[in-house]
């Protein structure tokens, strides 16, 4: 595991050279916020990290429900029992196990590592909404990778935490436009359509630094992001 840390977020990168798996610590004045707990076997890292901060962990913000995002989420709650959980009032049926659509959504299936019903013992304390605060975060509704997947800016800086709404590793691109490198995000991908639409709005955040689940970091990112939703496009016409 590899730290990066670049303002308020500090990125733990998870095998980055074989299958990177990021979660991010957004670091507040007095303590600390996780978004997504990684891989079963990182909560150790994710403690010692926080540790090394010097700052409590006092909330965990989930961007959705596949497994290399909630994996630790059990552990750490049962090792931070104070620490508030959050995810979207959408993705906490999938943290459940319940696949069912909503008689609006696209009947696509949904796909990618869904926890089994009763396999998840944590349940949330919020069940977020867009434009909901957390900390210095500001929650964005950007489903497509999951119905209820999120995205979280950081008002102070404009650097936005993705989840899969955008991958980096293998070149940059949104969620569901296959790269060949690194396919697996696209592979579990719900619904391109809404994904690009995710894409679009948090093009229109204007970040100053795309964090992604999976791949580095990426500066004042802009024109990639244009660069990826063009290539999205161009597959879905």
């Amino acid at each position: 595991m590899k730290v990066f840390k670049e303002g308020f977020i500090h990125q733990l990168n998870f095998y980055p050279t074989l299958f990177p798996v990021s979660c991010y610590f957004v670091e507040e004045k007095n303590e600390l916020t996780l978004v997504d707990t990684a891989l079963p076997n990182s909560y150790k890292s994710i403690i010692d990290t926080a540790q090394k901060i010097g700052k409590p962990l006092t909330r965990i913000v989930l961007t959705h429900a596949h497994g290399d995002h909630i994996g630790s989420l059990d552990k750490l709650k049962e090792m931070l029992p104070d620490a508030m959980v959050y995810i979207s009032k959408r993705d906490e049926r999938l943290l459940r196990g319940d696949r069912s659509l909503d008689e609006n959504e696209n009947k696509t299936p949904i796909k990618g590592g869904v926890p089994k019903p009763g396999e998840i013992k944590t349940q949330p304390d919020v069940l977020l909404q867009e434009g909901d605060r957390i900390g210095s975060l500001k929650a964005i509704s950007t489903p497509g990778h999951t119905p209820g997947s999120m995205s979280f800016i950081d008002e102070r800086t404009k650097a936005i935490i993705t989840g899969d709404a955008f991958q980096t590793r293998g070149g940059v691109s949104v969620s569901g436009h296959m790269q060949v490198l690194f396919p697996f995000p696209a592979m579990a991908t719900w619904n391109k359509e809404d994904a690009l639409k995710s894409a679009i709005k948090i093009k229109n955040q204007n970040p100053s630094l795309l964090a992604v689940g999976h791949g580095k970091m990426v500066k004042q990112p802009g024109s990639i992001i244009e660069l990826a939703i063009s290539k999205l496009e161009k597959t879905i016409s």
